[in-house]
């Protein structure tokens, strides 16, 4: 590449958004990438990479703004690669998101659903009630950063606050910084996991050298102070402890099931409260199991669908393929006084034909994969063979790619599919399908 075609400054009309919130243009015929561009915006970029396939560049100047530009919250935005669209309008968010889904179902999959459902939205802002922070010392600056990454770069972003993280740790980042600047172990602390409960701020603390006596006194000061409760973390998940046992029993509510799921602080949890809890309504709504029905949940994690789905009368397999969340599935369903409910292990990427799960059949299916989707399971839904099937997906590619297989192979219709923001102003994109036989 030469040096004067890097520098070189171009004018170009932005016609699309990419997957991962870039503007898209056209440029002498082929694709150029300009981040923080928006579909209908002319634009000067200045020349940055050019690969085979696609050009990218860095926005200069936006001459001709698009109508659903906004001024992003946060003053980190641009830097801090924890958000990609905060520049676009909501509204905006959620049609590019739902483009993406339709183009993905279209493009991979084969299929169009017979509905387009409404969006699920909650709140946009402080919502992220789980997260990985990192921090590092930096000598340089005389203190430690507390943070997210900067955009496609390793070093972390050097910000003191976070609009979308839960206000209860998105607005102390910079105390953070302070209380670790002060500790012995100041270059030993490398992430901090976020989990917010309703009962209790949970920081889990990586330390890779122990703390010392004053250190534990100016954590527990903190602690009491913000009514944080720190877990320090020395080794593996397992060597997790409190830092003033006993921690209080981690838990969020399903409310409208009256049904309070408990948790450990690296479990997984849905980031966004109010958006999991319609996400939930909403599959139960589309899934219509009936008292009796024999439901099959895949991918069940701590409960979250099928704790639910048994307070129906349903009876609910759950299968999950962490042993751990396993039992606290099992562990929930006791609290919770739900007998209908059966949690087991399986490793849902293989063929498990020697499960006793394996071998039965179902009137209604649950999935909630994570981003590698559910290719094993498409491939024999019809020995399952439901009547209905619900899917929740954190990746429209590999929904898409499954929508296709029940949809072309094994003869289900797609009735509706939509999308669910279930982080704003990310280009992340949420989905929800429902398929009948």
């Amino acid at each position: 590449m030469s040096a004067e075609w890097k520098d070189a400054v171009v004018s170009a009309r932005v016609h699309d958004l990419s997957q991962d919130g870039r503007g898209v243009a056209t440029v002498g015929g082929k694709t150029v990438f300009i981040d923080g561009a928006l579909p209908g915006e002319e634009v000067c970029y200045r020349a940055r990479r050019r690969r085979r396939d696609f050009d990218e560049g860095e926005l200069l100047e936006v001459v001709v703004r698009s109508a659903s530009r906004v001024e992003p919250r946060c003053d980190f935005f641009g830097i801090c690669g924890g958000c990609r669209l905060q520049h676009l309008s909501v509204a905006g968010q959620i049609a590019a998101k739902q483009k993406t889904l339709l183009d993905s179902l279209t493009r991979i999959g084969s299929v169009k659903p017979g509905e387009l459902l409404e969006p699920l939205t909650g709140p946009v802002w402080g919502y992220r009630r789980r997260a990985r922070v990192g921090a590092k010392y930096v000598q340089k600056k005389g203190r430690v950063l507390v943070g997210f990454r900067e955009r496609a770069k390793p070093f972390l972003c050097d910000m003191t606050s976070c609009e979308v993280l839960h206000p209860a740790v998105g607005h102390r980042l910079a105390a953070l910084s302070r209380l670790f600047f002060d500790l012995s172990i100041r270059q030993h602390i490398p992430q901090i996991e976020v989990a917010v409960a309703d009962n209790a701020i949970a920081l889990v603390l990586r330390v890779l050298r122990p703390p010392s006596d004053r250190d534990l006194a100016s954590l527990g000061e903190f602690a009491r102070r913000h009514d944080i409760v720190f877990y320090l973390q020395p080794g593996g998940v397992e060597t997790i402890e409190p830092l003033t046992p006993p921690a209080p029993d981690l838990y969020y509510s399903l409310a409208d099931h009256d049904i309070k799921i408990f948790f450990r602080p690296t479990d997984f949890i849905q980031v966004n409260a109010e958006l999991n809890r319609a996400m939930v309504a909403s599959a139960l709504r589309l899934l219509g199991p009936q008292e009796g029905d024999s439901v099959l949940d895949l991918f069940s994690g701590l409960g979250n669908f099928s704790l639910p789905l048994a307070r129906t009368g349903a009876s609910v397999t759950a299968v999950e393929g962490d042993r751990s969340l396993v039992l606290r599935a099992r562990e929930n369903a006791e609290r919770n006084g739900i007998s209908g409910l059966t949690a087991e292990y399986a490793d849902l990427f293989a063929d498990d034909h020697a499960a006793r799960w394996w071998s039965r059949q179902y009137d209604c299916v649950l999935l909630d994969p994570p981003r590698a989707g559910a290719a094993a399971i498409a491939e024999h839904m019809p020995r399952f063979a439901p009547r209905r099937i619900v899917y929740i997906s954190c990746h429209p590619g590999t929904l898409a790619r499954d929508l296709g297989v029940l949809v072309h192979t094994h003869g289900y219709r797609l009735e509706a599919a939509g999308v669910m923001d279930m982080f704003p102003h990310t280009a992340h994109v949420e989905s929800i399908a429902v398929l009948s036989r």
